[in-house]
């Protein structure tokens, strides 16, 4: 199955099987475990939504793990086979082969744009090598006059992301704008529970591209709204470009974190320093108020400081 024909159902899965363990496939995995569904993920590499720092796919995979899903990682699928009543993944590991078995498989390892049924070449659009349509930060294609927008053309593929598309580019056909891609700053969220609220770089994106950071990172569990609703999984987590104290990027794992990570997406459209949410006065109790702990944890980060998993 994939993430359209699965809403299909009209029985539950004994056990469902997912390959993959990015949004889609956690998604599912969990709602499917809280309907009742014994659930088995399987995924390439080493952790969950491999893009995120390791301590925050550690959390989210605690909390998974909680609720009952088992995760097998660093796992190669060789074949899948259905038997009668079953179907059996054949998988590998540096352990060795072995299978696991299921009453239903969900695919959710991503997708190719079908691009090949668009004729492109005829018109002399080019093409990337996985089929997406190649185009500037207007979007623009190589040909003049013709525009790609949406998941055709590759990034992140994020209803929200296609419909900015749009913005840039009537913006510039028809309000004779100059908008770009180039610095667009992409928020994002997978919606698990705990949410995964993102935007910006990720700690190890920012450090690849050799910024001098300050990083602050605060449990849930010191949130007076997330002890008050029992829902202390999770962490909140800033990366500042120590230099002029704007914010890289943010994390938010909680209940809500899609919403409350926009405050911080906020300061950066507004291109403006994280000191200014420092010692701001926060709602007692909310989520938000967490951010004031936060902005007083960001600290340097010493190049000896290395990414830990939890």
């Amino acid at each position: 199955m994939t993430n359209e024909n699965i809403m299909n159902l009209t029985e539950l899965p004994e056990h469902l099987v997912v390959l993959g363990a990015g949004y889609i496939g956690l998604e599912f995995g969990q709602m499917f475990a809280r309907f009742g569904s014994r659930v088995t993920v399987i995924h390439i590499n080493d952790q969950i939504v491999p893009r995120e720092d390791p301590e925050v796919a550690a959390e989210l995979q605690r909390s998974l793990e909680a609720e009952g899903i088992r995760f097998v990682l660093k796992a190669h699928t060789k074949q899948v086979q259905q038997n009668s009543n079953e179907v059996v993944l054949t998988i590998e590991q540096s352990s060795g082969a072995s299978t696991v078995a299921g009453s239903h498989l969900l695919v959710a390892t991503g997708r190719r744009p079908n691009t090949e049924d668009l004729a492109l070449d005829k018109a002399g659009v080019e093409t990337n090598e996985n089929g997406t349509v190649r185009v500037n930060g207007q979007l623009e294609t190589n040909v003049p006059g013709i525009w790609a927008l949406g998941d055709v053309k590759g990034g992140p593929a994020f209803t929200h992301i296609s419909y900015n598309d749009f913005q840039i580019v009537y913006a510039n056909l028809v309000e004779g704008k100059n908008l770009t891609t180039d610095t667009r700053i992409v928020p994002y969220c997978v919606f698990t529970d705990p949410q995964l609220g993102g935007v910006g770089m990720t700690e190890k994106e920012a450090r690849a591209q050799g910024y001098k950071l300050k990083i602050g990172k605060v449990p849930m569990s010191v949130v007076a709204r997330a002890f008050e609703r029992d829902e202390t999984a999770g962490l909140m987590k800033i990366i500042v470009d120590a230099t002029n104290d704007r914010i890289l990027g943010a994390t938010i794992l909680s209940s809500d974190g899609g919403e409350t990570v926009h405050i911080l997406y906020t300061l950066m459209l507004a291109d403006v320093p994280y000191t200014l949410l420092k010692g701001a006065v926060y709602i007692h109790p909310t989520l938000a108020e967490g951010l004031f702990f936060l902005m007083d944890d960001v600290k340097l980060l010493t190049q000896k400081r290395r990414l830990r998993s939890a």
